[in-house]
């Protein structure tokens, strides 16, 4: 009978993830996977096959709880749609007093990973481009939410709109990462929910 496994399985992509996030790919070594896992070298390899597989799992891990968060930060309900937006990009760029992860600084996983292995990688090249898809699809949605509330101008594009504002998000993630001053990143965030324009009725 196999022995049984002394750790969580889940538990250690999720650690692994932290580790990716901090570090980088390349930067990560096997051995301080094992570290950082508490696992030796054959049982990381024969859990998760190889470092690449498990950069995989924590990449899947990541975009799972990510995409769960902005798609629920992006959901008006009862609140002026601008208000919503301008809190989650206030949210991703200025790590809330709240955050307990020790997060400052490291950017979007997803954002970095697309910067550091680019289109050499199809197999992350494909789960980046689904991850930043889901974003501009919740930036869509709530655009026009917005719109059919009444609350932008009805002939904002939708499609350019969250095109432009997707792009400024991962300018801003990148600035945020290389430790750019938050004050600046909010005059930023602002400048670009004003180009959505006055709504129906208000002076221009």
């Amino acid at each position: 009978m196999a022995r049984p496994r002394q750790f969580d399985e889940q538990d250690a992509v999720v650690s692994a993830t932290e580790l990716f996030w901090r570090r980088g790919y390349h930067a990560t070594s096997v051995r301080d996977l094992g570290d950082e896992l508490q696992l030796t070298p054959s049982s990381l390899y024969r859990t998760f096959t190889d470092k690449h597989t498990l950069f995989l799992r924590a990449l899947d891990h990541y975009r799972a709880t990510e995409s769960a968060q902005a798609e629920q930060r992006l959901h008006a309900g009862d609140r002026p749609v601008r208000e919503v937006l301008r809190e989650w990009m206030l949210w991703l760029v200025t790590c809330p007093a709240d955050d307990q992860d020790g997060r400052n600084g490291r950017g979007c996983f997803v954002v970095n990973t697309a910067t550091e292995l680019g289109t050499t990688d199809d197999q992350v090249r494909r789960r980046t481009d689904a991850a930043f898809e889901t974003t501009r699809q919740a930036l869509r949605s709530l655009l026009a939410e917005g719109r059919d509330r009444g609350e932008l101008p009805t002939a904002l594009d939708l499609d350019a709109t969250a095109e432009l504002l997707f792009t400024t998000v991962l300018g801003l993630r990148v600035r945020e990462r290389a430790g750019h001053d938050p004050a600046r990143l909010t005059a930023a965030i602002d400048a670009a929910v004003r180009t959505l324009g006055p709504a129906p009725g208000e002076p221009a």
